[in-house]
């Protein structure tokens, strides 16, 4: 398929390409670093991220699209492509945002000088500075590094994934004729990216390949080297797991087991220095069963995400955007979190992070472990913080007699490890661990405090969209409402029963679950919306979430649109909905939201002729949220809250500062005010909140 078709092909479909739909969304990233209204270590913050972002979607997605084509197995792009042609368009686009990244990062470097720090190479440094770099060699890399050779004696070593690896091509006298000889040198992860020289006026940043480079003859004395190349690969990552109906600790060791098969999977990239070896490339190639597609050419720094260790410098620390104060929330007042079991007896509270703090959730659980009335907890965990305080309340329960039960999803992309470690530090506590469903991924925020007060047990209950995590809490934006209403009670203890027994709740009254009909329940409101379009009634849909990629609820979408009713939708990443076609979707228009905070929080607004019908939850429209994951969006219903969620859309579609509007080809432009039109930032604004801007409901 020539290159002119494939664009034709893409054009012509009433779907976006999710995996073209994420690129784009990385090139939004991007453009953050490009911002001269913030400082070089927020631009070099944003360009760290695209470099993480990259490595995972080549990891995830790159590395499923190889298991369908290793394995001689269909796989049809939402374009119609079908995976050989998908790889050279997915590999192509991610030459192209290479070439941007490191066009951003060479402007970058640029600003270093005046900003008290600059990267240099050895050969730049003082005679003094390159004592030091040859010092720090000999005491602390030298040690370290093991060289690996490879030739007809030696087999080809395991390389490991996402390290800097140098290849070295040594001349060896043979008695028939000279030969050359490939070695490999791994540099070990726990090494600082950078050797740090101080200078009066700056902090010289010396990357580390370069102090290994200069002394490398120490490592082949009295051998010829003819080439050093340096390089970095990345496997593929995804891999699923055997489906089983019990939860027992052969799903764990099962889990454990096919972690161990990142460090063998399949390369899927491979980095290098502008002038690699031909002799060492060509083996690489033919060894990794890759073509020049896969192969990227660096103009700078291998591996962005080291640009870490400046931006987290303790010298810079200032120097990156303070974000302001949490600020009370409007459902929570002043006071009343010094006895928050009291207050959540008679009032509903909506947090929204990271404006209002995580504190309120966090703070309930840890008074919860030590509260003597306090009988049981229960929490699905799926991201926790480093040192996090939710195991130590979780744990600190435990100790003091309580039940608890926590369901650790061991399926956390990337912190499967270590979920599987805190869930044993809780299991030798008495803790009750539930390690995930293996035939799902448990998604869902939830936690309940089961209280004993007087002749009553009342359940205390957290539903979110976030996960328990202090950290990200300051950095994702995300809603959390706290309950002790019957009905939501109710609705959870059920739904917990559900995930850890082989409990079938008929129905829910505050809650659509997956997978059980959470699909056909939204469907069923986008359906009731277009009725009322067809019947001349007031009608409109406003979503936030993460990701809209399943193709019937998006269908469902087209037909509501065609019926009259507008449609905002507000998708900070992936997008397969094609807006703004004639004939299919004129009714809709797509916002992306890319700034300080990463959009994390999901919202369906739906107008039901004037009595809206408001969810939140944890759950993006995917079809692996209505298919593969355990998910659960809940129903606003206390009026005031439901106001505070309203106007959490209505900041969003406001924002002419960090929003980015997606075209009907799927391109996005950035938003900027219109004539007349004030700066509004929702990252900043939502600061400034006050009850009476959530009386404006309107969002048409």
């Amino acid at each position: 398929m020539n290159p002119i078709k494939v664009s034709d092909q893409i054009r012509k479909s009433n779907y976006i390409s999710r995996d073209l739909s994420w690129m784009r969304f990385n090139f939004r990233v991007l453009d953050q670093a490009r911002n001269p209204d913030t400082s070089v270590f927020d631009r070099l913050k944003f360009l760290a991220i695209t470099a993480s972002n990259l490595d995972e979607f080549f990891m995830i997605r790159i590395g499923s699209l190889y298991n369908y084509i290793d394995y001689g197995k269909e796989r049809i792009d939402y374009s119609g492509m079908r995976e050989v042609p998908f790889r050279k368009k997915l590999l192509d686009f991610s030459h192209r945002f290479v070439t941007d990244q490191y066009q951003v990062y060479q402007e970058l470097v640029k600003e270093f000088p005046t900003n008290g720090l600059d990267i240099c190479q050895v050969k730049d440094l003082t005679e003094t500075e390159q004592r030091k770099v040859d010092a720090y060699f000999k005491d602390t890399i030298f040690p370290l590094l093991t060289p690996m050779v490879y030739d007809s004696y030696h087999g080809f070593p395991l390389m490991m994934n996402q390290l800097l690896i140098f290849g070295v091509v040594t001349k060896v006298d043979e008695e028939v004729k000279p030969v050359n000889r490939l070695t490999f040198i791994q540099i070990p992860s726990n090494l600082n990216r950078f050797m740090e020289i101080q200078r009066k006026d700056k902090i010289i940043f010396v990357p580390i390949e370069d102090v290994i480079r200069e002394n490398m003859p120490k490592l082949f004395r009295n051998v010829e080297i003819l080439s050093v190349s340096l390089f970095r690969i990345t496997r593929n990552g995804d891999f699923t797991l055997e489906e089983s109906d019990d939860m027992d600790q052969d799903f764990v060791q099962e889990v454990k087991l096919k972690l161990k098969t990142r460090k063998k999977g399949r390369v899927v990239r491979l980095e290098m220095d502008k002038e690699p070896s031909p002799h060492m490339l060509k083996i690489l190639k033919e060894r990794w069963i890759i073509d020049q597609s896969n192969l990227f050419q660096i103009n700078g720094l291998v591996d962005l995400r080291g640009l870490w260790q400046i931006i987290k410098h303790p010298l810079f620390k200032n120097k990156l955007m303070k974000a302001p104060s949490p600020v009370q929330a409007p459902s929570l007042p002043r006071g009343a979190e010094e006895n928050l079991f009291e207050y959540l007896k008679e009032h509903d509270v909506l947090l929204h992070h990271p404006y209002n703090s995580i504190e309120p959730v966090v703070s309930l659980l840890e008074k919860a472990a030590e509260d003597p009335y306090v009988l049981g907890i229960k929490q699905t965990i799926y991201r926790l913080a480093d040192n996090s305080r939710v195991t130590a309340a979780l744990l600190k329960a435990a100790e003091n007699g309580k039940h608890v039960s926590a369901l650790f999803e061991v399926k956390a992309r990337f912190d499967e490890e270590k979920n599987i470690k805190e869930g044993e530090r809780l299991e030798k506590a008495g803790c009750f661990v539930i390690y995930g469903i293996s035939k799902y991924k448990t998604h869902t925020k939830m936690m309940m405090i089961i209280r004993k007060e007087g002749e009553k047990v009342t359940r205390y209950v957290h539903i979110g969209s976030g996960n328990y995590n202090e950290s990200t809490s300051r950095q994702y934006t995300d809603i959390s409402l706290l309950t002790t209403d019957d009905v939501y009670a109710h609705d959870v203890s059920d739904f917990f029963n559900v995930i850890t027994g082989h409990s079938y709740p008929e129905d829910y009254q505050y809650l659509i679950t997956a997978p059980k009909d959470m699909r056909q329940q939204l469907i069923e409101l986008i359906r009731h919306e277009a009725e009322n379009a067809r019947k001349g009634f007031e009608a409109g849909i406003v979503i936030k979430i993460n990701s809209l990629e399943d193709k019937e609820v998006i269908d469902e979408f087209y037909a509501a649109s065609q019926a009259g009713v507008k449609i905002k939708l507000i998708v900070r990443g992936i997008c397969c909905l094609r807006p703004g076609r004639e004939g299919l979707s004129e009714n809709i228009q797509v916002s992306s939201i890319v700034g300080e905070y990463l959009e994390h929080a999901r919202l369906f607004y739906f107008h039901n002729n004037g009595i809206p019908t408001v969810l939140g939850g944890s759950a993006d429209i995917m079809v692996r949220s209505f298919e593969r994951r355990i998910e659960a969006l809940f129903y606003i219903v206390n009026d005031e809250l439901k106001r505070q969620a309203i106007n959490i859309l209505r900041f969003n579609l406001m924002d002419n500062q960090n929003s980015y509007m997606m075209r009907e080809d799927g391109t996005y432009v950035r938003r900027h005010p219109a004539e007349g039109e004030a700066p509004f930032n929702a990252h900043r604004e939502f600061y400034h909140l006050t009850n009476e801007m959530t009386k404006e409901a309107c969002l048409f």
